[in-house]
């Protein structure tokens, strides 16, 4: 197949891929796509960052606001160009090839395996309050001034991945079945612990949890790194355009599931963290490893939280099924255009999905499951993803400007100060991770720039029909 410039504006009249997601699953997709393992677990790493359970709350707020910003953003890029790829295809459009390859190659090597792993991770956490034997480290050591430790958790959550992956392979009118069904337990589990921790929950004492009285830099420093792990929990509203190629009434859809997603996200989360400073004192969220299971097994038992935190568990198999999902269609887009690795393209003949890009991104999250802990991996996912954030914020910029004519079912909502909140979010968390990480994030950062060169290879080989 020669590859050809995507155009994304019209999809190709044949595709190997298949239309077989309505509203309800793109909304189900978005979901349960945010909702994984970040919400039960990060409200004690927001707390530890900035010593207020005010300031988690503001965390929780403003983390909510920049995402619907990008949210909408996102929404008129998706109902503009609804092909397989998402992002991939936006930025190539908006910005120039080179810089939607970029995003496929950060996509395909950082940003979804990492999720994968990470996601593989919070599932391990969870297995861990109900086994801990799992957590138990089986030998650990040090490479230069870092130390590591590597416990039975990062091989589990390593099989985790690879058998997610076999699930896609899949069709994904099925895929589309299981994540509707898996976005309602996802909500009635966080519905559960709310109504279960108001009716039956036992206020805590109220003087435990210290107060900012004024806001200067250290506070300031401290709420953007609360940030990071709350954008790790919000993260998923951007991943639905992966499979416009795959859904019904694209121009529609995308954007009312996008928005409808989200709002019903941040809804939650914000329900959920009220009963966890509601019961838990600041101090113990501070230092609990499984707020949600520690809640509720203040009200409920032992009993209690182990079964919710099953269901917590299933939520986080939930999310890693959908980015395994809309992931793979990255780099099958690109493979397709001529600028990947060839096999990637490889469609499968009965179920029609892109097998060869499903495995190759599971190889390559199951080996960083192998290489580190649930922070570490998503302060790499956050770095890497929010670099492209922007980037399509300012793509969203300059197709209003060179391209007025464009047809646009959806239209951001508030353009352009909604989208230069999201484009300086993006670059205030990415620049302050760098200063809090930066081994990490110059790991992530070298890895983005290794595709350069590749990019120009692979486009020698297909000519000038790519640009």
């Amino acid at each position: 197949m020669h590859a050809t410039s995507p155009n994304p504006n019209n999809p190709p009249e044949r595709s190997d891929l298949v239309r077989g997601l309505g509203l309800w699953a793109a909304t189900a997709i978005v979901i349960s796509d945010t909702i994984g393992s970040g919400i039960f677990l990060v409200s004690s790493d927001m707390a530890r960052a900035v010593g207020s359970a005010r300031l988690v709350f503001a965390a929780w707020i403003i983390g909510g606001l920049i995402v619907l910003c990008g949210a909408f953003c996102y929404a008129e890029l998706g109902a503009a160009f609804p092909g397989a790829g998402g992002p991939y295809v936006y930025l190539t459009r908006g910005l120039g090839p080179l810089w939607g390859f970029l995003f496929g190659w950060m996509s395909s090597f950082l940003d979804r395996p990492v999720a994968m792993a990470t996601l593989a991770a919070g599932f391990l956490r969870f297995l861990g309050f109900l086994f801990p034997v799992v957590t138990t480290p089986l030998f650990t050591g040090h490479v230069g001034r870092y130390d590591f430790t590597f416990a039975a958790a990062q091989p589990l959550a390593a099989f985790v991945v690879v058998a997610i992956t076999a699930i896609n392979l899949l069709s994904v009118r099925l895929g589309g079945a299981i994540q509707v069904l898996l976005t309602f337990l996802k909500i009635g589990t966080i519905v559960t612990i709310v109504l279960a921790g108001v009716l039956w929950g036992k206020p805590h004492a109220m003087e435990a949890a210290p107060q900012v009285s004024h806001l200067g830099l250290g506070t300031i420093s401290g709420l953007l790194a609360a940030l990071v792990p709350a954008m790790w929990a919000y993260n998923g509203f951007n991943d639905l355009g992966d499979v416009g190629e795959e859904i019904v009434h694209p121009q529609k859809n995308i954007p009312r599931a996008i928005i409808l997603g989200l709002l019903t996200v941040g809804g939650l989360y914000l329900l959920a963290n009220v009963v966890y400073f509601r019961i838990l004192p600041f101090a113990e969220i501070a230092q609990s490893q499984h707020v949600a299971s520690d809640v509720v097994q203040s009200f409920a038992g032992s009993r209690g939280a182990a079964w919710l935190t099953v269901a917590m568990a299933i939520s986080a198999l939930g999310a890693l099924h959908v980015v395994v999902l809309t992931g793979a269609r990255i780099p099958y887009a690109m493979a397709r255009d001529g600028v990947f690795f060839p096999f990637a393209k490889r469609i499968h003949p009965s179920f029609r999905t892109p097998t060869g890009a499903l495995i190759f991104l599971g190889s390559v999250a199951a080996l960083l499951a192998l290489s580190g802990t649930y922070e570490e991996l998503y302060s790499l996912f956050v770095f890497a993803a929010w670099i492209f954030f922007a980037l399509t914020a300012l793509a969203l910029f300059r197709l209003r400007r060179n391209e007025p004519n464009l047809s646009r079912p959806y239209r951001a909502w508030g353009h352009p100060w909604t989208t230069l909140i999201f484009l300086g979010a993006a670059v205030a968390l990415t620049v302050n991770l760098w200063m809090v990480r930066p081994v990490r994030s110059s790991i992530g950062l070298a890895v983005i720039l290794g595709g350069v060169p590749l990019f120009y290879r692979w486009r020698r080989h297909v000519g000038a029909s790519i640009g």
